[in-house]
């Protein structure tokens, strides 16, 4: 029963230890309009990260409104929000992205 105890809080201990979950504020736009990213075709959601720009999955482009107004839209414009989750194979898969200005 004890070993089992052990293994089992181990296990715990290491996984929430793994976990590289990101959570910060981050400029938020279009990719290929705002962060020279060229590896798809069209306009898509970016963030960057440490002066590093990721496609986003999880979210559209067009979520936050109007990717092509000329005041808010992210083909436009640089935005910043908080922004929570990982990055999983040069793409960042996120959970919550909430504009902040």
């Amino acid at each position: 029963m004890k070993k089992l105890l052990l293994l089992s809080l181990f296990m715990i201990a290491f996984s929430c230890g793994n976990k590289k979950e990101i959570k910060q504020v981050a400029e938020v736009s279009c990719g290929q309009c705002q962060f020279e990213l060229d590896s798809e075709d069209g306009c898509s959601l970016a963030v960057r990260i440490n002066n590093q720009a990721y496609f986003v999955d999880g979210f559209n482009i067009d979520d936050f409104g109007d990717a092509h107004d000329e005041h808010t839209g992210f083909c436009e414009v640089v935005r910043k929000a908080e922004i929570t989750g990982d990055v999983v194979d040069g793409r960042f898969v996120a959970s919550a992205i909430k504009l902040v200005e």
